[in-house]
């Protein structure tokens, strides 16, 4: 046999041999993500790392996505800088802490695929908005400077910063550009190595290279800080007086946190042949995952494609590789954690300013173009990345619905004079969806058959409802009273008739 079976608890664990590599994969590449979100957090480093650990353990004994790896995410790093400069840290674990209980109610209430839902144009549109207003950001950090609170102010600045660089450059500005551009150029060209090459992380190569390079010839450049003592320094999330806003920001991050690691979740049934995801369950154990990382200091968690596609490309089989990868993080944190100090802020903003770009995917545009839904993912990235993050998907939403309505509201018509003299009939075909919306565009179509007309109505929809029920048939009887004729002939299904015969349809047979 391949693979061992055990049982936890109540549920049944498998693990294979194959899991063992795969989650030092995942461990090598979950470190510098982990360690650069936190710093574009505005969180302590060390939270990012708790987080990993915390995802990694938790939600692979709980969570039902098996080859899923939990830990912080890129997308929920605009809400929690947002969320530290008006609570602070302590606070924000403590919504944290709250963000889990709500993501349990999720899970016990058996909602997942609600949360499907939305729009895949919103999702894509909101995490290419959070990719841009990343990128942004850490562009400053890269430079040597500090980023500003908003993405246009970041983008209004960009110039003057360049500028400064060129024209009055210092030595730490300087070194910390060098690095950043190098880290940028490793993770690029990365990426046309050989696969067999690329099997080693390309977010571990150029932070190591970066580093390497920083503690030999750029020294200048600002460095991690993690405090000495233990990484778990315990400190009590503490509840913040604004209540109201401190609900809203827990209910915030469990909806953001839920929508990503359930379509993670799918995606990443998606790269493999194994069990598929139970996504209640999966909801749950992010929700404990959470929970514990907020009471240990941690940043909150979500499933990440990244860390997840990396686990699968490795051969990860069974839930196990998500749980060893945080028990090597726990290990190194234990034996490395002085070296962690010696790594360049700027190579970590400049693998986030290359996590941010991707988050703008190409391919998911070109998908997206083909269904005519790409106004709807620039509209939800625009007001993310320039208004903030609920706006943008509000206002992504909107249109979504709007667009949605006007399709539903489409309808085909076609309206010609047959015959003449006695047998002078008007012949209107009509195709497509009837409903509140299709109204005015019916009467004025009905309108064009003069009064007194013998009238051949052929509709072929697919759906009417009672307001297209009400405009056609007063308008039948309005005109049958100028001595006109109407024959309706329904050629696809009887939506009018049966409306007429007191017994209207509601769903489609």
């Amino acid at each position: 046999m391949d693979s061992q079976k055990s049982t936890i608890g109540a549920r049944r664990f498998y693990f294979s041999p194959a899991d063992l590599p795969a989650s030092l994969v995942v461990f090598l590449v979950a470190v510098p993500l982990a360690l650069g979100i936190a710093n574009a957090s505005g969180a302590p480093i060390a939270s990012g790392l708790i987080g990993c650990i915390v995802g990694g353990i938790v939600a692979g004994l709980i969570a039902g996505a098996p080859l899923q790896v939990t830990g912080p995410a890129a997308g929920l790093t605009v809400l929690v800088y947002g969320m530290v400069q008006k609570f602070g840290w302590t606070q924000m674990c403590a919504i944290s802490v709250a963000a889990g209980v709500f993501q349990l109610c999720f899970g016990a209430l058996k909602i997942a695929r609600a949360c499907l839902m939305i729009s895949p144009a919103v999702v894509h549109g909101m995490l290419a908005g959070i990719g841009i207003t990343i990128a942004l950001a850490q562009f400053h950090v890269m430079l040597g400077g500090k980023p500003r609170p908003a993405a246009g102010l970041n983008l209004q600045a960009i110039p003057t910063e360049v500028g400064q660089l060129f024209t009055n450059p210092t030595t730490p500005e300087t070194h910390a550009t060098i690095l950043g551009l190098i880290t940028l150029g490793v993770l690029i060209g990365w990426g046309y190595l050989p696969a067999k090459v690329r099997m080693i992380p390309g977010a571990l190569v150029s932070v190591l290279v970066a580093t390497i390079l920083g503690n030999l010839f750029f020294t200048e450049a600002p460095h991690v800080a993690i405090k000495d003592g233990p990484l778990f320094q315990f400190q009590m999330p503490q509840l913040p007086n604004d209540v109201g806003g401190f609900v809203i920001a827990a209910l915030t991050i469990a909806v953001v946190a839920s929508i990503e690691s359930l379509l993670c979740a799918v995606a990443t049934d998606r790269l493999h042949s194994g069990p598929r995801a139970n996504l209640d369950r999966e909801l749950i154990g992010q929700g404990a995952s959470n929970f514990v990382s907020g009471l240990l200091g941690g940043l909150p968690v979500t499933g990440v494609i990244v860390r997840s596609a990396a686990n699968v490309t490795a051969g990860g089989k069974t839930q196990a590789s998500a749980i060893l990868h945080g028990v090597w993080i726990i290990l190194f944190v234990l034996v490395a954690t002085p070296q962690l100090n010696k790594i360049p802020l700027a190579a970590l903003a400049g693998l986030l300013i290359h996590v941010g770009v991707r988050l703008i995917n190409v391919h998911h545009i070109k998908e997206l173009h083909v269904h005519r839904e790409v106004i709807v993912y620039a509209v939800t990235a625009l007001g993310v990345a320039f208004l903030n993050l609920l706006a943008g998907v509000g206002l992504g939403i909107g249109l979504a619905v709007f667009l949605l309505l006007r399709r539903l509201a489409y309808f085909k018509a076609e309206i010609e004079r047959r015959g003449e003299g006695d047998e002078e009939r008007w012949h209107l075909k009509i195709e497509g969806a009837l409903n509140f919306l299709s109204v005015p565009q019916l009467t004025k179509e009905l309108a064009k058959i003069p009064p007194g007309a013998k009238g051949d109505i052929d509709l072929m929809v697919e759906f009417m409802d009672h307001a297209a029920f009400e405009a056609l048939h007063s308008w039948r009887h309005a005109h049958e009273r100028t001595g006109g004729t109407v024959d309706i002939d329904e050629k696809h299904e009887a939506w009018y008739h049966e409306a007429e015969s007191g017994q209207p349809r509601v769903k489609r047979k």
